[in-house]
Protein backbone atom coordinates (compact mmCIF):
# COMPACT_ATOMS: atom_id res chain seq x y z
CA UNK A 1 0.00 0.00 0.00
CA UNK A 2 1.35 3.40 -0.97
CA UNK A 3 1.11 6.31 1.47
CA UNK A 4 -1.45 8.89 0.50
CA UNK A 5 -0.03 12.20 -0.61
CA UNK A 6 -0.77 15.02 1.84
CA UNK A 7 -3.46 17.39 0.64
CA UNK A 8 -2.07 20.75 -0.12
CA UNK A 9 -4.03 23.80 0.88
CA UNK A 10 -4.19 26.61 -1.64
CA UNK A 11 -1.36 29.06 -1.11
CA UNK A 12 -3.76 31.97 -0.44
CA UNK A 13 -5.14 30.26 2.67
CA UNK A 14 -1.87 28.94 4.09
CA UNK A 15 -1.55 31.33 7.01
CA UNK A 16 -3.71 33.41 9.31
CA UNK A 17 -2.43 36.75 7.99
CA UNK A 18 -3.55 36.03 4.45
CA UNK A 19 -6.94 34.84 5.72
CA UNK A 20 -7.32 38.08 7.67
CA UNK A 21 -6.34 40.16 4.63
CA UNK A 22 -8.83 38.32 2.42
CA UNK A 23 -11.58 38.76 5.01
CA UNK A 24 -10.75 42.48 5.35
CA UNK A 25 -10.89 42.99 1.58
CA UNK A 26 -14.25 41.19 1.39
CA UNK A 27 -15.59 43.30 4.27
CA UNK A 28 -14.41 46.51 2.58
CA UNK A 29 -16.10 45.47 -0.67
CA UNK A 30 -19.34 44.74 1.19
CA UNK A 31 -19.32 48.04 3.09
CA UNK A 32 -18.78 49.99 -0.15
CA UNK A 33 -21.95 48.45 -1.59
CA UNK A 34 -24.67 51.15 -1.94
CA UNK A 35 -27.27 48.84 -0.37
CA UNK A 36 -25.24 48.81 2.84
CA UNK A 37 -24.71 52.58 3.02
CA UNK A 38 -26.28 52.81 6.49
CA UNK A 39 -23.76 50.39 8.01
CA UNK A 40 -20.93 52.23 9.85
CA UNK A 41 -17.40 51.92 8.46
CA UNK A 42 -16.20 49.91 11.47
CA UNK A 43 -19.37 48.08 12.53
CA UNK A 44 -19.72 46.29 15.82
CA UNK A 45 -21.99 43.35 16.42
CA UNK A 46 -24.45 45.67 18.21
CA UNK A 47 -24.58 48.00 15.16
CA UNK A 48 -25.40 45.12 12.83
CA UNK A 49 -27.96 43.75 15.30
CA UNK A 50 -29.77 47.10 15.50
CA UNK A 51 -29.85 47.43 11.71
CA UNK A 52 -31.29 43.91 11.41
CA UNK A 53 -33.94 44.87 13.99
CA UNK A 54 -34.73 47.97 11.94
CA UNK A 55 -35.39 45.80 8.91
CA UNK A 56 -37.54 43.44 11.00
CA UNK A 57 -39.55 46.36 12.45
CA UNK A 58 -38.43 46.08 16.07
CA UNK A 59 -36.23 49.19 15.85
CA UNK A 60 -36.85 52.75 14.67
CA UNK A 61 -34.89 55.39 12.84
CA UNK A 62 -35.02 58.81 14.47
CA UNK A 63 -33.85 62.02 12.81
CA UNK A 64 -31.90 64.30 15.14
CA UNK A 65 -32.14 67.97 14.13
CA UNK A 66 -29.31 70.12 15.47
CA UNK A 67 -29.69 73.80 16.26
CA UNK A 68 -28.12 74.84 12.93
CA UNK A 69 -30.91 72.88 11.14
CA UNK A 70 -28.56 70.11 10.00
CA UNK A 71 -29.65 66.60 10.85
CA UNK A 72 -28.51 63.02 11.09
CA UNK A 73 -30.25 59.70 11.70
CA UNK A 74 -29.82 57.28 14.58
CA UNK A 75 -31.34 53.83 15.01
CA UNK A 76 -32.60 52.59 18.39
CA UNK A 77 -34.81 49.72 19.49
CA UNK A 78 -38.54 50.31 19.95
CA UNK A 79 -38.15 49.62 23.67
CA UNK A 80 -35.40 52.24 24.14
CA UNK A 81 -35.28 54.94 26.77
CA UNK A 82 -34.17 58.56 26.49
CA UNK A 83 -30.75 57.49 27.82
CA UNK A 84 -30.42 54.93 24.99
CA UNK A 85 -31.22 57.68 22.49
CA UNK A 86 -28.58 59.95 24.03
CA UNK A 87 -26.00 57.17 23.82
CA UNK A 88 -26.87 56.59 20.16
CA UNK A 89 -26.55 60.35 19.49
CA UNK A 90 -23.15 60.48 21.20
CA UNK A 91 -21.92 57.46 19.25
CA UNK A 92 -23.15 58.77 15.90
CA UNK A 93 -21.78 62.28 16.51
CA UNK A 94 -18.37 60.91 17.48
CA UNK A 95 -18.40 58.74 14.34
CA UNK A 96 -19.26 61.75 12.15
CA UNK A 97 -16.60 63.91 13.81
CA UNK A 98 -13.97 61.20 13.37
CA UNK A 99 -14.78 60.95 9.67
CA UNK A 100 -14.69 64.69 9.04
CA UNK A 101 -12.09 66.19 11.34
CA UNK A 102 -10.16 63.41 13.01
CA UNK A 103 -10.11 63.09 16.78
CA UNK A 104 -12.05 65.84 18.51
CA UNK A 105 -13.29 65.75 22.09
CA UNK A 106 -16.88 66.74 22.84
CA UNK A 107 -17.87 67.37 26.44
CA UNK A 108 -21.18 65.53 26.59
CA UNK A 109 -21.65 66.52 30.22
CA UNK A 110 -21.66 70.15 29.06
CA UNK A 111 -24.01 69.38 26.14
CA UNK A 112 -26.61 67.60 28.28
CA UNK A 113 -26.34 70.25 31.03
CA UNK A 114 -27.09 73.11 28.61
CA UNK A 115 -29.28 71.49 25.95
CA UNK A 116 -32.12 69.01 25.98
CA UNK A 117 -33.91 66.95 23.37
CA UNK A 118 -37.46 67.85 22.39
CA UNK A 119 -40.16 66.12 20.39
CA UNK A 120 -43.33 68.01 19.49
CA UNK A 121 -42.55 70.66 22.13
CA UNK A 122 -42.15 68.04 24.89
CA UNK A 123 -38.76 68.07 26.61
CA UNK A 124 -37.14 64.66 27.02
CA UNK A 125 -35.68 65.26 30.48
CA UNK A 126 -36.09 61.94 32.30
CA UNK A 127 -33.46 59.46 31.11
CA UNK A 128 -35.42 56.43 32.30
CA UNK A 129 -38.62 57.23 30.36
CA UNK A 130 -39.40 55.14 27.29
CA UNK A 131 -39.37 56.95 23.96
CA UNK A 132 -42.84 55.59 23.24
CA UNK A 133 -44.15 57.64 26.21
CA UNK A 134 -43.23 60.78 24.24
CA UNK A 135 -44.96 59.34 21.14
CA UNK A 136 -41.64 58.89 19.32
CA UNK A 137 -42.06 56.40 16.50
CA UNK A 138 -40.14 55.37 13.40
CA UNK A 139 -39.06 58.40 11.30
CA UNK A 140 -39.80 60.87 14.11
CA UNK A 141 -37.80 64.08 14.45
CA UNK A 142 -36.13 65.04 17.71
CA UNK A 143 -34.64 68.51 18.12
CA UNK A 144 -31.89 69.93 20.29
CA UNK A 145 -33.18 72.82 22.38
CA UNK A 146 -31.38 75.12 24.83
CA UNK A 147 -32.28 74.19 28.38
CA UNK A 148 -33.33 77.12 30.51
CA UNK A 149 -33.08 76.50 34.23
CA UNK A 150 -34.71 78.86 36.71
CA UNK A 151 -32.14 80.56 38.93
CA UNK A 152 -34.16 79.81 42.05
CA UNK A 153 -34.05 76.09 41.42
CA UNK A 154 -30.41 75.90 40.38
CA UNK A 155 -27.97 78.02 42.33
CA UNK A 156 -24.43 78.37 41.08
CA UNK A 157 -21.94 77.67 43.81
CA UNK A 158 -18.63 79.45 44.08
CA UNK A 159 -15.69 77.47 42.87
CA UNK A 160 -13.63 75.95 45.64
CA UNK A 161 -10.01 76.83 45.62
CA UNK A 162 -7.82 73.78 45.49
CA UNK A 163 -5.14 74.03 48.10
CA UNK A 164 -2.26 71.74 48.71
CA UNK A 165 -2.98 71.54 52.46
CA UNK A 166 -6.77 71.58 52.11
CA UNK A 167 -7.65 69.50 55.15
CA UNK A 168 -5.07 70.91 57.52
CA UNK A 169 -5.83 73.76 59.84
CA UNK A 170 -3.57 75.76 62.17
CA UNK A 171 -5.48 74.61 65.26
CA UNK A 172 -4.61 70.94 64.98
Amino acid sequence: MEPRPAREEPLAYSNAASKRALLQSMLTALLNDPLLADVPKKPTLADVDILINLELGSAMKITIVKMDDTSFDVVVLNSSTVKDLKVAIMKKTNEIEQGQMGHRHISWRHVWANYCLTHQSAKLLDDETLLSAYDIRNNSKVHFFPMVIAKVAKKHSRRRKHRFFHGLSKRS
